[in-house]
């Protein structure tokens, strides 16, 4: 097994009801594991099911362990580590602020064209973009605008499923 720290999405079909998003943060902060990103949403509201998206971090180890200890839980359906089963689409969103006038202001627009940001709000002061893609994508992007005015930053977390005709 490797000793090297990776970074994993895990997906979690789980019951939609009180308490069972609080059973797994507890699990991982009762074991010191970080979540990165953490989105959730109910999925299918006839049979009340919900998929929680995890980016977590670790050693192979951890990983397994986080796995196995998830798929214990009673409410939790299925447990699927898409990094390690293959291909998968995932995203994020996020909306950034920016201040700044003159060169400042035209800068950020042109690089937030390059990026495909989208302006969702404006002032004579300010712009709130809007943008999608890989995390990678978003760091690089608020990188590039910090020196530019960066103001705020809110992000949804990772979204992702994975790819062909199979459901979770």
């Amino acid at each position: 097994m490797s000793t090297e720290i990776q970074c994993h999405t895990i997906s979690v079909l789980v019951d939609n009801e009180s308490g069972v998003l609080a059973r797994v943060i507890g699990l991982f902060s009762g074991r010191g594991y970080n979540i990165e990103s953490l989105t959730v949403s109910e999925v299918d509201p006839r049979e009340k099911l919900s998929r929680i998206t995890l980016v977590t971090s670790g050693t192979e180890m951890v990983i397994e362990q986080i796995k196995a200890q998830l798929s214990r839980l009673v409410p939790i359906h299925k447990v699927r580590d898409l990094t390690v089963e293959g291909a998968h689409v995932s995203r994020e969103l996020a909306l950034i602020k920016v201040a700044g006038t003159g060169d400042k202001r035209v800068e950020a627009l042109r690089i937030a064209d390059i990026f495909r940001a989208n302006v969702v709000d404006s002032t004579n002061e300010s712009f709130v973009f809007e943008i999608v893609g890989k995390t990678d994508k978003l760091d690089a992007f608020i990188k590039l605008m910090e020196p530019l005015g960066l103001i705020d930053v809110a992000r949804t977390g990772v979204a992702a499923i994975a790819r062909g005709a199979e459901a979770l």
